[in-house]
């Protein structure tokens, strides 16, 4: 069943323990199998995604494999450009590289760096490792990086890896579309996305040699006919908890949705879990995620690929006691 036209559809695979490797097995090659055009796997605590990848490497042959995201802070930008390198050819050029700055206190407290300057070191990143992926001997003097003489050699050769950055408000969508080759947005309200793909492809039009560029976003998922009472309350709750953080509080407010985040936090400083739920709108949650039957996920993503979202990547967050069924139904719903 051609659910959406034909459209491109990704997966991403959530790092989470109660997916053991025989569950991941089997959930990335029924993707495969379904037709699904890439699996993006995270990396920000618990597991890293770079070591997953190879191993899904030598599992598939057709699906393409992405970092959704490598944190830019955890890893100097020559060991990127090493490890692209090396995913490219393990893949038969079916890597992406997605970068992402990560975030403040998992880069200090977990990772005992200095999170400074990310949009700075941001450019100089993606500068350096595309340098390094054209193969020529490579020196620059940046605010974050001095690099002398550097080159992969023959590591780069016939290297094909596009670059996506993930972006959450309209800065980093710009710098995005600016230096990268696609962007990867998160939890973007289906209000905010016009708007959203403007500035990334107003930015894309005035960089140099970037044609054809990518916008691909995440969108939390729950397809099903049983348990959308639990699922909506999981995904509420979920919703919920970024009222703590900094950023994604920020960011949700900008979207509108100050209301539910100052209310939400209130709630968790008090420790009443119901009413931190509560306080995640209905609306809210139609924005930012799709919880419903098939029929109805497929008319969320058809509103959302008709605003411009080339290749939505769906997101399944873990409602059954074995979360593997969710993502194997979500495969099901969605098979090409």
């Amino acid at each position: 069943m051609n659910t959406l036209n034909g459209n491109r559809l990704g997966l991403r695979i959530e790092n989470d323990p109660r997916l053991s490797m025989d569950d991941i097995t089997e959930i990335v090659v029924k993707a495969e199998s379904a037709g699904f055009e890439s699996v993006w796997i995270p990396e920000g605590g618990g597991y890293d995604s770079i070591s997953l990848i190879g191993y899904l490497s030598s599992i598939t042959k057709t699906i393409r494999l992405g970092t959704g995201i490598l944190p830019i802070f955890s890893r100097t930008p020559t060991l990127m450009a090493m490890t692209a390198a090396n995913l490219d050819r393990m893949t038969n050029h079916r890597f992406s590289l997605g970068l992402g700055i990560g975030h403040k206190l998992v880069v200090e407290n977990i990772h005992g760096g200095a999170f400074q300057d990310p949009v700075g070191r941001t450019e100089e990143t993606v500068n350096i490792i595309r340098e390094l992926l054209n193969g020529e001997s490579f020196s620059v003097a940046g605010e974050h990086f001095q690099v002398k003489n550097a080159r992969l050699g023959l590591a780069a050769k016939d290297v094909c890896v596009p670059i996506y950055l993930a972006a959450l408000r309209p800065k980093m969508i710009r710098i995005s579309g600016n230096i990268s080759d696609g962007v990867l947005l998160n939890w973007t309200a289906v209000s905010k996305l016009k708007d959203f793909i403007r500035i990334f492809k107003s930015a894309n039009n005035t960089a140099k040699n970037k044609a054809n560029p990518d916008i691909a976003g995440y969108i939390r998922t729950y397809v099903g006919s049983k348990d959308i009472d639990t699922a909506r309350k999981k995904l509420k709750r979920e919703i919920a908890q970024y009222s703590r953080h900094p950023n994604y509080r920020s960011f949700f407010i900008s979207c509108g949705f100050e209301k539910e985040m100052l209310s939400a936090e209130s709630a968790l400083n008090s420790n009443d879990i119901d009413k931190a739920i509560s306080s995640i709108s209905t609306n809210m949650e139609k924005e930012v995620a799709m919880v419903g039957s098939p029929a109805d996920c497929y008319d969320q993503l058809a509103k959302r690929a008709s605003l411009g979202l080339n290749l939505p990547v769906l997101a399944p967050f873990g409602v059954s006691d074995n979360i593997k069924v969710d993502y194997l139904n979500t495969i099901k719903a969605f098979a090409q």
